[in-house]
């Protein structure tokens, strides 16, 4: 009995988990200058120290991201205006 060798799928790399400050505001689609602003202002987390690197955390910046305010957020209405 002939035994065929079955075509192997490609393995996708592994993501990576860790970002440059560069390529975490490209990964949220901001200028870096932008990036800064916001995670000055609390709005992105701030990054981790790995030897004297700074990088942000992927996991980190999509929970952040999604806590964004988005377009389909109505402001409050007053009923007294």
């Amino acid at each position: 009995m002939q035994t065929q060798a079955r075509p192997s799928a490609p393995i996708a790399p592994p993501t990576r988990r860790g970002l440059s400050r560069v390529e975490a505001a490209g990964y949220i689609g901001v200028s870096p200058t932008t990036f800064d602003k916001m995670v000055l202002a609390g709005e992105m987390p701030g990054p981790k120290r790995v030897a004297s690197r700074k990088i942000w955390d992927v996991r980190a910046l999509d929970l952040a991201f999604e806590a964004l305010p988005g377009e389909d957020s109505a402001p409050e209405t007053n009923d007294w205006d």
